[in-house]
């Protein structure tokens, strides 16, 4: 293996899998570092098996369902080993999708962890590699609130909850973020006892809050017992099960579940000996995902910025792409904090990007709230699925400041206000837009008519219509 190269990639999670798959065919040499798993946390421990779960817990709901869809109803079957076929389904990926991903990069896989020498020079197991570009992409891991007891009794985290052989009796969750929420309705409808405890006033603290409510309310309707606001005292484990005191009361459970956050997956990397400045957030980088010294990148969730998965690609792209093309990087390559979507896949989904209207009040924004409901709409009520609605934050002349979804598919029809901020579409643009009927995307057309209606409500407006139209009726 040769020892220099174009570029080095420190972890292979979402964000080193852009640089290194992108850098290798561009025609760079790149030496990709992985001490673990190619795909990094959200292939293996997190977005991908999550989702392996959520599925099989929304087929047995379905089936507790059949009366609903007027179909004779079936004993409900009970879950046979739901984590066996997760860890199948990740196998399938990583052996038959992800691998053939890094055919033109050199890899060195579970080889230790990769730690800097100087600013241009990476040692693993004690060999050397030098590169004049290096991207440090290691993610984050769970954060472990500092509660008495909690590190003397097992727990569970992303890392480990998809290796459980059998499906717990019951289940007590730290955290109201989107692992908490997403795998309480899983267990749930498994058959688990489910309670969720966090501190923030509402479930997803980041969320619209009238979308946080109607979660919530959800939730409970799968069974999940759910406590905002709430602290714990004390944690300990007796006769095999896990106990806690909280400032809701005391509670028992076989397994708990600690999704309180994530933190910066730094420490091992001898940053210092690059004189790479960072801080409990995660690396200091700029809006391009440089950091302090030259030649020396961080993306992805080890920077701080946005622990997201498809934010961490977002950035690796960019970084790579500003690396290669320097004197565009002020036009085309700046990373925008503030159009970062995101997607919780309960059901029902919620999903959000831009302002919220707590943020645009704080902001002393003047804006309107448009909202069109699921209930109202022909397609979610035939499909059984009327919970949600779609709400944009628009100004009073079309622009748009944000927008959340809840309901279904509510993560593949958020794209939409995605691309209309991201290039200064408004509002009136998506009603002249035609939408195919009836998709549930077509709700946001029904969000735009919605806005437009509204303002021809205007007295004055109505009058001048009116004066247009019989004047020239007949023409």
């Amino acid at each position: 293996m040769k020892k220099n190269y174009d570029m080095i990639v420190i972890g292979l999670g979402p964000a080193g899998m852009a640089l290194a798959v992108m850098g290798s065919n561009m025609g760079l040499n790149v030496l990709g570092i992985e001490k673990d798993k190619l795909g990094g946390e959200c292939l293996n421990s997190g977005c991908i098996p999550s989702k392996s779960l959520l599925k099989i817990a929304s087929v047995r709901r379905t089936i507790a369902e059949l009366k609903k869809y007027a179909l004779e109803e079936i004993d409900l079957p009970l879950p046979q080993k739901p984590f066996e076929k997760v860890q199948d389904q990740l196998k399938y990926i990583n052996e038959k999708k992800t691998a053939g991903m890094f055919d033109k990069v050199e890899l060195l896989l579970n080889k230790g962890p990769a730690t800097f020498v100087d600013s241009k020079t990476i040692q693993v197991a004690g060999e050397h590699y030098r590169a004049n570009q290096i991207y440090i992409a290691t993610g984050t891991k769970p954060f472990i609130p500092p509660i008495p007891g909690l590190d003397q009794v097992p727990t569970l985290t992303n890392e480990n909850l998809f290796e459980l052989e059998e499906v717990p009796s019951s289940l007590f969750i730290i955290g109201g973020g989107a692992i908490g929420c997403e795998m309480a309705q899983a267990f749930a409808r498994l058959g688990t006892k489910v309670v969720l405890a966090h501190m923030d006033e509402h479930l997803l603290p980041m969320a619209d809050t009238e979308a946080a409510h109607l979660l919530e309310e959800e939730l409970a309707n799968c069974g999940v017992e759910i406590h905002n606001a709430t602290s714990i005292s004390k944690v300990a484990e007796k006769n095999g099960s896990i106990n806690l005191e909280t400032s809701a009361g005391k509670f028992s459970c076989e397994k708990l579940l600690v999704a309180a956050g994530r933190k910066p997956s730094i420490s091992g990397l001898e940053l210092d000996n690059a004189g790479i400045k960072y801080s409990k957030k995660g690396i200091d980088v700029d809006d391009y995902g440089r950091t302090n010294v030259p030649g020396i990148w961080a993306v992805g969730d080890c920077n701080g910025k946005a622990l997201l998965s498809h934010a961490a690609m977002h950035q690796g792209m960019l970084s790579l792409m500003s690396s290669i093309m320097p004197f565009l990087r002020p036009f085309k390559f700046k990373y925008d904090q503030y159009l970062v979507p995101w997607s919780v896949f309960t059901e029902p989904e919620v999903a959000q990007v831009g302002k919220t209207e707590k943020e645009l009040q704080k902001d002393g924004i003047k804006y309107e709230a448009i909202k069109a409901n699921y209930a109202d709409y022909g397609r979610t009520i035939t499909d059984g699925k009327t919970v949600g609605f779609v709400k944009v934050l628009v100004s009073p002349f079309g622009k748009i400041y944000g927008a959340t979804v809840i309901g279904e598919a509510a993560g593949e029809i958020i794209h939409e206000y995605i691309l209309a901020m991201h290039k200064k579409i408004r509002l009136h643009d998506i009603m002249l837009m035609q939408h195919s009927f009836p998709t549930v995307a077509l709700l946001n057309k029904r969000v735009a008519e919605i806005w437009m209606m509204k303002k021809m409500s205007n007295p004055w407006l109505q009058r001048i219509v009116t004066i247009l139209f019989r004047g020239f009726k007949g023409s």
